[in-house]
Order: C-alpha cells, then structure tokens, then sequence
C-alpha cells in the first residue's frame, strides 16, 4: 500500500474508527507503545541517564557476589541507542553526547587497560567519524567541538594505532 492510498483510506474511516485502530495498534506492536509513550512523556534525560549506565555497563561491569565479570567492550549496544534514539526524534544534542559518551567511556576503558584487538581501535573510529557527520549535519558543530577534539587528543595520547586517522578528521573541522 502507498502513503498515497493509505491517506485516503484513513480520509474514509470515522473519528472513532480511527482511534480504535490507533489503539489497536498500540496494543499490538511494542515499537508503537514505545513511540506514543515518548512522544506523549518525553523524559529525554531519564533516557540518556539510562543509556550511559548501559553503555559504561559494557566497559566497567557491577561486580556480582564477589566475582569480577569481564568487560564485554560490546560497540552494539552504543549503536542500538543511538538508532533509537533517532527513531523516537529525541533532541540531536542528546544524541551526539551518546555518541561521543560511548568513545569517550571506551578510551576510559583503554586508558587503564591493554587492549590488543584490532577491532575495538577501528570500531572507535567508526563511532567517531559517524558522531563526527551527525553533529556536522545537525549544525551542531560548536558545542561539541571540545569533545572531539579532546577525544582526537586521548587517542593520540592512548598511541591509538590509528590516531592519524582520527587526526585528518579533526583537522577537516578547521578548514
């Protein structure tokens, strides 16, 4: 079905119609539960609370009974946030700090920790240039230029193996 014909099917049904199959689908499908919920009681800073917890969860797990769980260093879980984050239309300044939160707690994490996988370096940059295009496309660039900055300087500091990297793409932000 095309937006097209769903409009006018939608023109066709009465008010109450309507709010029933609104209702229904609110019933039927959590992805909608969810968007009303926020829609209707945004509470962006609970939100963001929770997701840093997650996130900094994945580098410094809780300590259960005694025994030390390892750190899972999981980039997804990062990631899942912030796609619904963007899903629900929270507020890009809430988005670009989970982002650069989640680069932010990882180099926390290497800062005190030998890390040897290739892939966690190449994830970060990954995280990095992707927050990098968000924040640029957003207009968003002046308030959050420190934190890049500051992010391009710990992994240089950290002697990221591809600290260039991270480098050429703060140097593009002072052209």
């Amino acid at each position: 079905m095309s937006k097209r014909d769903l409009k006018k099917y939608l023109n066709e049904l009465t008010k109450e119609q309507l709010e029933e199959q609104i209702l229904e689908l609110y019933e039927k499908f959590p992805p909608v539960k969810v968007y009303y919920n926020f829609v209707f009681n945004p509470k962006e800073e609970t939100l963001l609370q929770e997701c840093k917890l997650k996130i900094s969860h994945e580098y410094f797990p809780l300590q259960t009974k005694g025994k030390r769980k390892k750190p899972k260093m999981r980039r997804s879980v990062a990631q899942k946030y912030i796609k619904h984050f963007i899903l629900l239309g929270v507020d890009p300044f809430v988005i670009a700090d989970v982002m650069l939160y989640n680069i932010e707690i990882a180099q926390t994490f290497s800062a005190e920790n030998l890390v040897k996988q290739e892939l966690f370096y190449k994830s970060m940059f990954n995280s990095f240039e992707q927050a990098l295009k968000f924040i640029i496309s957003n207009g968003i660039i002046s308030e959050f230029k420190n934190r890049l900055i500051a992010i391009c300087e710990e992994a240089s500091n950290q002697k990221w193996m591809n600290t260039t990297d991270f480098k050429t793409n703060i140097e593009l932000l002072e052209d």
